[in-house]
């Protein structure tokens, strides 16, 4: 029978089967000889019976760090206070998520904790991010709700941002546990243990360990610069055909980040991204 994994636990998969019943389930040896795992997020096929997974469907894609598969979009919790705003992380998320085909969508939190000058540079940013055709949410805002309907989605960002508490205030039933931010390590203690599928408002979303290091195994340095979606409108008036917008002189990217079109924080990661800064 045909099922979708909705939870791990070490080596126990709760599959939740087309019937609506949950299975917990093994997986067969024969995955580790193939080099394959089963993911939360996987359709596969299970000997109810026995309790096996004996075979895993087609991905349409997959997140190393979270692991889960078939994501149709990642909400990036980024906080603005403990731990502070970080257009680092929130670009290196938006690099990854976009290179794996799956859309993203900025929530905001913590906005409250912050003065007005602190609150106008948030909102600053947020412009732009939205310019350059990115939703953007603040945790107050009720369309968040909506966002779920009939969606898997993953929830991202670095401990302390706020996505176990997202969850809860979307829905207090889940009881998600919360941890204390380490005013030491300005980030939180990781209170979510495993990956899971949980319903919120008619989808599906994964509460998953959060996580302040990321890296870009598998992309190479085009993939990269490919992922920086404003760059894309302008590149074609580059002096190169293939310009990498770094030490090349006739380069549009390097020209509108100084009329000021491309935002200056952006293109710096980006040389950071690619090691050249």
């Amino acid at each position: 029978m045909q099922g979708k994994i909705i939870r791990q636990i070490s080596n126990d998969y709760s599959v939740l089967l087309d019937n609506n019943e949950l299975l917990v389930c093994k997986a067969r040896g024969k995955f580790r000889k193939l080099g394959l795992v089963p993911l939360v997020g996987d359709y596969v096929i299970v000997n109810i019976q026995d309790k096996y997974i004996t075979d895993i469907l087609p991905r349409q894609n997959q997140l190393v760090r979270p692991s889960i598969a078939n994501v149709d979009q990642a909400i990036i919790v980024t906080s603005t206070h403990i731990p502070s705003f970080s257009t680092n992380l929130l670009d290196k998320l938006l690099v990854v998520i976009e290179y794996n085909n799956i859309k993203p969508i900025i929530c905001i939190t913590k906005l409250d904790l912050l003065n007005e000058i602190e609150k106008q540079n948030i909102y600053n940013y947020v412009k732009y991010y939205k310019k350059i055709g990115y939703e953007v949410y603040y945790n107050t805002d009720n369309q968040l709700k909506e966002i779920f309907d009939y969606k898997v989605s993953v929830l991202a960002g670095q401990s302390g941002a706020g996505k176990s508490t997202l969850l809860n205030k979307l829905d207090s039933s889940l009881n998600i546990a919360i941890g204390e931010v380490s005013t030491a390590l300005g980030r939180g203690r990781h209170t979510t243990r495993h990956t899971e599928l949980l319903p919120v408002f008619n989808g599906l979303v994964a509460d998953t360990p959060g996580f302040s290091y990321l890296n870009f195994d598998n992309m190479s340095l085009s993939d990269i610069r490919d992922q920086f979606v404003e760059f894309n409108q302008y590149r074609h008036l580059c002096g190169y055909a293939d310009c990498m917008h770094d030490k090349e002189e006739d380069c549009e990217i390097k020209r509108k980040v100084i009329s000021g079109d491309i935002l200056t924080s952006r293109y710096d990661n980006y040389l950071k991204f690619i090691g050249r800064k």
